[in-house]
Formats: C-alpha cells, structure tokens, sequence
C-alpha cells in the first residue's frame, strides 16, 4: 500500500501538479500573510524603540524638554552636572545628549518622507576627547560647528538627494530654517534604520532648540566593571539637584518602552493576523475542494483495491499517506512562496501619506506550523473523510458508478441545517445593529453574526445552486446547444458547484463589503465637511505644542484671492476625569469659515471664561446653554468654572470645545501660537495655483499641512483607509486562489467527460464550440459565486453601517454602483480566464482517442 501511494503521487503528473498548486497557493497566503503580520509589527516596534546599547542609567529632567523656557533651564542638567557625575563611582563613561525632533523638507517644500513623522530625529553632535561622537560615526564630510550647519544620516541624505554642500530647509517647531549639509553619519538607532531621519546640530544650536543654553536633555551613563544597574542608579540619585532631575536604569526605561511600543503597535498586528484568518479559511476551503474531488474520482480505483483484498483501513491509510507527502511538499513551496508575498507588501501597500516602517523578514514559529497546519493537516483531513466514505462502498457496487449522488435525507439535513444558521445569524445580525452602538462588543457580535450568515449561504449552496443556475442559465441558453449544456454540466453536481463557487464568494463578498462600507463613509465624512466647514482650505499643524508663526498667518491673509484667514489656537481641556480638545477662535467673522449649528446659545457671546461645547460634551456633562463646567485648560494649573454660552451639534472642525482665542492661546503649550488657520478664497478664486501660493505664504514650512477640502476628508478617513488599502491588496491573492478553484473543477470536470467530448465531437460538434461550452459553464458557477458573495457583502456592509450611524449622523448606506459592477465583471473575469487551459484541453481531444479512453 506504501508502493500504491507513491505511485499515486507520481503517475497523474498533471493532477499532482494542479493539486500541489492548490495547497501552495493556500499556504503562501496564510504563511506570507502571518510573516507580514510579525514583521510589520516588528519594523514598527524598532521604529518607535530607543536602543539603550551599553547605558546602564539614564538622568532625565522631572521637566519635559518640550516645555516652557522657564522650565528647561530649571533641569539642572548641565556641564557642572556631567562633571559631578563622572566622579560617581563605578561610573565608566558619561554621555550627555541633547535630544528633539526636526522634519525635514524635500525639494518642494514638502515633508521628507512625509509618512513617517513618527522618527523625525534631532540630536546634537557631542564629539568627545578624541573629537569624535562615537554614537554617530561620520561618513563623509565633517561634524556641524556652526549655527548654520547640519548633519544627516545616510539613509536621510539617500531619500532627499542632498549632497555635501546643499541647502536644506527644516522646522522644529516654529519657521523653516535652513541650514547647510556639511556632513553625513552612520547611525545604528533602530528608528532611524526603520526609515526615519536624523539631523544632527552642534551643541549650541541643538541646546537652543531642544533644551536652553548650556543644558541637556539627558545624561546616558555607562557602569564600571561589577557594579549593578540599580546600585549605580542610587549613587547618581544621591547628586542630583533635587525635584530637578532623576536618575532611571535602561531596564527600567526598556520595560516601560516594551509597554508602551506593544501599546501603538497592537494594531499593526491585528489587521494582517483577522485577515490570516480568512485567508486560512478560504485557503482550506479550495484544498478540501480540490482533493475531494481528486479522490472521489478515484472511487473506482479504491473499489479495485478492496477487491483484490486490500482492507478499509489500508485503503484509507494509503489515500491518508499520498495526501501528507502531497501536503509537505506543497508546505515548503508554499511557504518560500509566503515569504516571497510578506517581502513584497510592505512596497505595495505603502503610499507617500502612509508609509510602512522598513525592516527585515521575521519568521516566527506561528507561520511555520500555520504552513504545516494548512499544507498537511488540511489536505490529509480533506482526504479523510471522502476515503473513508470511499473505503466503505461495497467493491461491486463503487466500480459499477463512481459518484453517489446525495440521498434526499442527506439534502433534508443540509437543508435544516442551513436554515436553522440563516435564521440564527440574521437574528443576531438585527438585535446588534438594532442598538446602533458603535462599541467594540457590537462590532464584534455583527461580524460573528455575518460569519454565521456566510457559513448559512456555504452550507445552502448546493441546495440554491439548482434554481440560480437555472435562472442564470436562460442567459446561457441564447447561445443554443453549447447554452444549454453548459447549464446542465454545472447542475451535473451541485455540491462540487456550489464547493467551487464558494471561494469566488467569500472573495466577492469581502471585497464588495469593503467597497460599501469604504463608499459610505466616505460620503459621510464628504457631508460632514460640507456641513461643518465653511473655509476652502485648512492650513494646520497637526498638534498643540507646533505653532504656526504670526508673521505666516499675515501672509496668509494677503494672499491674492484670500477673503478670510481665521487663526485658531488648540489645546486640551481636562474636566470629570475627560481629556477633549479646545480651539481658540474670535467670533467676529467665524460664521465665515465655520458652520456651526447651535441648539442652544450662540459663539457672539465667546470670551474668557466663556465657552461652548460639542453635543457630546453637554450629554456627557449634563450641560446647556447657561450652565457652568469646572475645568483645567491647557498649561493653567488650577480647575476654574466656565460659563457654558452654547451648544453645537459635533463638528470636527471645531472640535469639542470653543473658547475665546486669547484664552486658548494663554493656556496652550505653545503660548502666543496658533495651530490652524481657517482660510476662505473669493469666489472663483479656487484654483490649482491656490494650494501652492498658501504653502509659499507659510514659508513651504514641513511642519505645516495645506489641505483643501478633498485632502480633510481622505485624511478624516484615516485608518479606514489604510485598512481598505491592506484588505484589497491581500483579497488579489484570495481572487487568484478563486481562479485556481475553478480551474481545478473544470480540469477534473474533462477528464471525467473525456466520452463525452468525444460524443460530442463525433456527432458534429467542432473545437470552438467544446471551447465555448466549457468557458460558459465557467462564467456560470463565477456567477453563482459572484450573486452569493454580493448578497453576503452587501449585508455585511448593512450591518456595519447600521452600528456606524450610531457613532457618525451622517452615515447612510450608500452602494457604489460602479464598483460593485467593476466587482461583478471582475469575478466574471476570473471566470473567463480560468477556463481557458480546461477548455483549450477539451476541444483538443480527438473523437476517436476522446471515445476510446476507458
């Protein structure tokens, strides 16, 4: 039986081929999407991660650096400090640092690798005795000495194209400076590496920048020979200017960066291990399929075997045997294929707004045994159970027919079963949405309910294939006899149908939910633009410490064109335990820019100590118009009573909360700054020269977004939208994965209607039309699979939406016509081409070769 299964695996070389294919195509997918997953998350985690190389303690100010001036330079940590501190004993080496962030500006003016803010590092360059800074090795060029010089690293001067000598434009947290590139450094910090920037200043400018003059924004020290983290760290808190400065272990400092590294990149790991997980089921799915089929075409076969004397269990044992060695080696295929996929979506799903963090391939012991679990644990249960029904035919009677048609008791079962999972999940699905609550529980509970409706649909599917392929097939009848018989062969079998369909629907179903729920949300998002802003553009910042210049805002306001420039300064207001944004506004000409629908009060009345609130933010604290809200705004230490003047529906323009300019600007962490400045253009005055003439009036800060109202709405879109990018780039790989299903159904579909062909052929039919039978009864289960999977897509994306009209007002169902007729041509496509090799084999059958085969 051994010999049986090995010369099983290598007689039908064809068949091997197909199947081998199959399980490769499934395990590339979860194994390649399983490394994408490890990796992406691990290329974040080295992008947000400090190296602490061989520091043993760390002295950090008890004052954030980013403070006012009056608290950087009460730190105390100063040059008197470092030389304190190399007396300590046990201390090897101290290395202060002055620490911040810069981004650079490309040649337009624009971000220099706009999406990855999160790395934007700035040092300074501390040579040491030898005048050299061992933590920034140079490559070419020379360290800055001057104000006006800088510093790259490679990777930095690579992506801009600067060369020794440019000029290169650059914001901490105010105007565009420019300095001049006098050298570039080697830089081994994993966020750099992971595709971030560094510019190095020298001491004095960066203690300007960063700290104050003569101050530092740490002190990493190294410890001697025998002597202890924690030990260290005491004797260097014994010196420390009091409530000034404190002294932390890098293990300490590395447990707290794990924590809060895991905490931003949770999400990264998420999405790709959900997907990982349809990706197995629609992987398992086509294998089961694939080798279902292959052994019940080889009932006859395994009739033979038993009655020559082979018993069940050895039948069963063989076909078990054959499967595993198929299944190892379409694991190791399909695993080097993974890898191949994991390396290549990092580069195609990453855009200029969004871009992914580089770094290597992170193999994890997860997709290894996910490779074995879907390569040889699948394909050797795919192959158990029809075996085992195959084993326990009686020989006579499974060489007499080798299908068995499913008995009408077993179609009643099917049937029960289905219904009793259709009513089930559509029940859940309506108790759920009918909350409209957009919580994480909901969510949770509508896509469990969705999976219960699609396993509902898998399992009802040979029962509907017989009356869709019959109304379907009215379509194929307008092409006469091959019409007719397409219909026929594809209702020959409607459990193999309806199997083969399935993988093209949950495919179609994905992509047609993520194309509703993409669409409607980007309308609301569309109206909630249109109903809350009135401006044409937005020039803003992007957070409370980064100030825009007054001088720019000036210039903004001259702009030709410009009718209205309103600043607004944004902070944060803390009250009852809730942490909400405030924008600073001047009500004279707010109605210009904003569009503000008060329930009660008005914004006239805005002032200090006036202000008004979101609709949630009144719910939350049961406020109105006239009441009174105790709160702590921005920078004031002390919890004050705000006289609540009025309540506006939600606007995310202006946010939760508005208060008067003055105010916002005196408490925020920048004081004195704006952060956004709401800009109105004449009428007309809207062109593809308006954009660029606001970013020249800013100064082509980095620092600064111009965006209109297109780009507000794309950027309100957020996650979504790298999650719709994610889902559709992986869902190809799911549409290749459909194709193969239905080629490997209609390749074993000829091989068993080889007579038949012939038949055909003999008695008058020619090549094109066996060609355009077999292509017709392609398009015909595509379009099984297509009107299933867009019934499943589209109730999914219902009921998504129904909890997302909780959260947003604006959200309606809104079907994108286009792209849900682009998904329909598309699965008819896959169709199309899938039966071009099946059907190119049938009609080059001869009539005489096609009757004779036994």
């Amino acid at each position: 039986m051994l010999r049986t299964a090995l010369r099983n695996v290598l007689a039908h070389k064809a068949r091997l081929a197909m199947t081998v294919l199959a399980v490769c195509l499934g395990v590339a997918f979860v194994s390649g999407t399983l490394v994408f997953a490890d990796s992406s998350a691990a290329a974040h985690r080295a992008a947000a991660s400090k190296g602490f190389g061989d520091v043993s303690v760390t002295v950090t100010p008890t004052y954030s650096p980013a403070g006012s001036a009056d608290d950087r330079r009460t730190t105390g940590l100063d040059d008197a400090l470092v030389r304190k501190l190399t007396d300590v004993p046990g201390v090897a080496a101290v290395r202060p640092s002055v620490d911040g962030s810069a981004t650079l500006a490309a040649a337009d003016g624009s971000p220099l690798r706009a999406g990855r803010a999160w790395a934007n590092l700035a040092a300074a360059y501390l040579p040491g005795k030898d005048g050299k800074d061992g933590r920034h090795p140079l490559a070419e060029g020379r360290a800055p000495a001057a104000e006006d010089e800088i510093a790259v690293d490679g990777g930095t001067a690579s992506a801009g194209k600067f060369r020794i000598g440019d000029t290169i434009g650059l914001a901490t947290d105010g105007p565009v400076m420019k300095k001049r590139l006098v050298g570039i450094v080697r830089t081994d910090d994993p966020r750099v590496n992971a595709g971030g920037t560094l510019a190095l200043f020298d001491r004095a400018t960066a203690q300007k920048l960063f700290a104050a003059p003569g101050l530092y924004t740490g002190i990493d020290l190294v410890a001697a020979a025998g002597t202890g983290q924690s030990e260290l760290a005491a004797r260097v808190t014994a010196v420390l200017p009091p409530d000034r400065a404190e002294a932390t272990t890098a293990g300490a400092l590395a447990a707290q960066q794990t924590v809060l590294v895991d905490t931003l990149t949770r999400g990264y790991a998420k999405l790709p291990l959900v997907f990982a997980g349809v990706s197995l089921f629609i992987g398992s799915f086509l294998i089961v399929n694939t080798f279902t089929m292959l052994v019940t075409r080889r009932t006859r076969e395994i009739a033979m075997l038993r009655a020559i004397g082979a018993s069940r269990r050895q039948v069963a044992a063989s076909v078990l045997l054959e499967a595993a060695l198929i299944g190892l080696v379409s694991s190791a295929a399909g695993f080097l294929l993974g890898l191949g996929i994991a390396s290549v979506l990092p580069r195609l799903l990453s855009t200029a707004e969004q871009a992914l963090p580089d770094g290597p391939l992170v193999i994890g012991p997860l997709p290894v045994a996910a490779a074995l679990a879907v390569g040889v644990g699948v394909t050797v249960l795919a192959a158990w159970l029809p075996s085992r029904r195959a084993a326990g035919i009686a020989p006579v009677e499974a060489m007499r027919s080798a299908g068995q048609p499913p008995t009408a008791a077993r179609s009643r079962i099917r049937g029960a079963v289905g219904l009793v999972l259709l009513l089930l999940g559509a029940g859940l699905l309506v108790s759920v949405t009918g909350a409209k609550d957009a919580s994480v529980e909901n969510l949770q509970d509508a896509m469990a309910a969705c999976g219960v409706l699609v396993a509902a649909l898998i399992v009802l599917a040979p029962l509907l294939a017989g009356p869709v392929i019959r109304l379907t097939g009215r379509l194929t009848g307008r092409f006469g006899v091959v019409g007719h018989l397409a219909r026929e062969n594809a209702l020959r079998d409607p459990r193999r149908t309806a199997a083969t369909a399935a993988t093209l629907m949950i495919s179609t179903a994905l992509v047609a939910g993520l194309a509703v729920i993409g669409n409607s949300t980007g309308r609301a998002l569309d109206r909630q633009a249109a109903e809350g802003l009135g401006a044409d553009y937005v020039i803003g910042t992007g957070s409370p410490t980064t100030g825009i210049d007054p001088a720019a805002v000036r210039r903004v306001g001259g702009t030709s064109g410009v009718r209205t420039a309103a600043a607004v300064a944004d902070s944060t207001l803390f009250a009852g335990g809730h942490v909400r944004e405030i924008s600073g506004v001047d009500p004279a000409g707010l109605d210009g820019v904003l569009k503000l629908d008060f329930t009660s009060g008005s914004a006239k009345d805005l002032g200090p100590g006036r202000i008004a609130v979101s609709a949630t933010v009144a719910k939350e604290h049961g406020l109105s118009a006239g009441g009174h809200l105790n709160a702590r705004m921005g920078r004031a230490q002390e919890f004050r009573q705000y006289a609540v003047v009025g309540v506006y529906r939600d606007n995310p323009v202006a946010r939760d909360v508005l208060g008067a300019r003055s105010e916002v600007q005196e408490n925020g962490y920048l004081p004195g700054s704006v952060q956004r400045v709401l800009v109105r253009v004449g009428s007309g005055a809207v062109s593809e020269k308006t954009g660029p003439a606001l970013r020249a009036a800013v100064g082509n800060n980095p620092l600064l977004k111009v965006q209109d109202r297109e780009a507000l709405v794309h950027e309100a879109a957020g996650s979504l939208g790298d999650l719709l990018t994610l889902m559709y780039g992986l869902l190809a790989i799911g549409v290749v994965i459909s194709a193969l299903g239905i080629v490997n159904t209609l390749a074993v579909s000829v091989a068993e209607r080889t007579r038949e062909i012939g038949v055909l052929r003999a008695i008058g039919m020619d090549r094109a039309g066996i060609r355009r039978m077999i292509r017709l009864e392609a398009l015909t289960v595509a379009a099984f699979g297509t009107l299933l999977g867009l019934v499943a897509g589209v109730s999914g994306a219902w009921a998504v939406g129904s909890l997302a009209s909780g959260a947003m007002d604006q959200y309606a169902l809104a079907l994108p016509w286009g792209a849900l007729l682009l998904v329909c041509l598309a699965s008819l496509g896959v169709g199309a081409a899938a039966a071009v090799l099946p059907a190119r084999r049938a009609a080059a059958l001869g009539p005489l070769r096609a009757v004779a085969t036994a």
